[in-house]
């Protein structure tokens, strides 16, 4: 493998740019899902309150 393609920073910067995306893809993807757990389940605290 040649090492100037280690130290090109434009391959760092892709690279960073690709995980950074993958990274949000992950999180939109949990907090979508923690949004339709809401929906199913309802939120804790509401049924805390309804019950009191």
């Amino acid at each position: 493998m040649d090492t100037r393609f280690l130290k090109d920073k434009k391959f760092w910067f892709a690279s960073f740019l690709v995980a950074w995306a993958a990274a949000l893809q992950v999180h939109m993807s949990w907090v979508q899902k923690q949004e339709s757990f809401k929906e199913k389940f309802g939120n804790l605290e509401q049924k805390k309150e309804e019950s009191s």
